[in-house]
């Protein structure tokens, strides 16, 4: 069994969605771990839509293509196909970020997903959720990867958010803001 690490984004009825992604993936893969939620500007979107996106961890035996596959066709369940364009609005976005310690291409499969080292809306949430655990190639925790950042014109924030009757994520206060950088 591997953890595995995904990310889980929507700007069209993104708690709706968020929902009902979790509610799919616990179903398949059991228990979670889940970070805070986060609300985040678009980047790189004409659509000017906030996203909500957070990181789940779960342990699986599925392989990474397996992963995926199953990934793409709850994407499609929810809207979004193929031949949707690159930077558009979506319902779900799930992207595959790590397979245990993978490294390189797997099943078609880039691991891990370059984005964790990019884009805040994936690092923080990751860092937050798996502080100590260390990045697959580079070898260093997410907590310290997190702390260099440097967030540039990149906007997230915290949100209140209930998954299945419990508050899985809390807004932002200026003292957790502190102590988060």
């Amino acid at each position: 069994m591997s953890l595995v690490t995904v990310s889980l984004g929507s700007n069209i009825e993104p708690a709706r969605h968020i929902r009902l992604c979790l509610d799919a993936l616990a179903d398949t893969f059991g228990s979670l771990e889940v970070s805070r939620v986060f609300e985040s500007e678009p980047v790189g979107f004409s659509d000017r839509r906030n996203f909500f996106n957070l990181v789940v961890a779960f342990h699986s035996d599925w392989t990474p293509g397996e992963l995926q596959a199953w990934a793409k066709q709850l994407e499609a369940n929810h809207g979004r196909t193929p031949d949707t364009a690159k930077y558009s609005p979506r319902a779900l976005d799930i992207d595959l970020l790590t397979v245990g310690d993978a490294c390189g291409i797997v099943d078609g499969i880039t691991l891990p997903r370059a984005e964790i080292n990019y884009n805040a809306f994936v690092l923080q949430p990751l860092a937050e959720l798996l502080p100590t655990h260390c990045h697959p190639h580079c070898r260093t925790p997410y907590a310290t990867l997190w702390a260099a950042f440097e967030l540039g014109a990149q906007r997230l924030w915290a949100i209140d958010f209930e998954w299945q009757g419990t508050w899985i994520s809390q807004a932002d206060t200026p003292l957790r803001q502190a102590l988060a950088r």
